[in-house]
């Protein structure tokens, strides 16, 4: 049953071979979703179509348990990415702090990516860390007890990593 796509971007073959693992199981979703994340880097309108039809699933569905992970994008994310835990826990502890500094320090709004698409900084409703709040995700790595000053640093030091290795290669052009 595994059909290619008409645009024949060969990488919904990495989909299709989700769905054919999992014998196009409706039950299959969140994996197929993981695996359309993963391979894509966002879930674009097209992508969450295509999966709602090879799994015959009302696009409803579909689009309700990608927006119910903080996990799932829809829109392509910068190079470095920051997810900070708004749940009550990290919210009592200082999130908003930590977010509005991030924000005013790199010029990124909320929910959006740098201009230069370096950074991106997005939130989720819980992480499930409360004893280790507040917490922030950076580039899938875990920060406990973050701290403005702190998540700003390491915030700095991520792009700034990628700006370095970006000027050496223009040079070496």
């Amino acid at each position: 049953m595994t059909t290619s796509h008409p645009s024949g971007d060969e990488r919904y073959a990495a989909i299709d071979r989700t769905m054919k693992r999992f014998k196009y199981e409706k039950d299959a979703l969140l994996e197929v979703l993981n695996t359309a994340q993963e391979t894509f880097g966002y879930l674009s309108q097209d992508l969450l179509i295509y999966i709602a039809e090879q799994l015959k699933l009302p696009l409803i569905r579909v689009y309700g348990v990608a927006t119910f992970y903080h996990m799932f994008t829809f829109e392509p994310l910068g190079e470095h990415n920051a997810i900070v835990c708004t749940g009550t826990a990290c919210h009592v502890k200082g999130a908003n702090a930590i977010i509005e500094r991030v924000c005013a320090e790199m010029g990124v709004e909320l929910g959006q990516t740098t201009a230069d698409g370096l950074f991106s900084l997005t939130t989720a409703r819980c992480l499930g860390s409360c004893g280790l709040a507040p917490v922030a995700v950076l580039d899938g790595k875990v920060r406990a007890k973050e701290t403005p000053d702190g998540m700003v640093r390491h915030v700095r030091e991520m792009v700034g990593r990628t700006k370095d290795l970006t000027e050496q290669q223009e040079r070496v052009a």
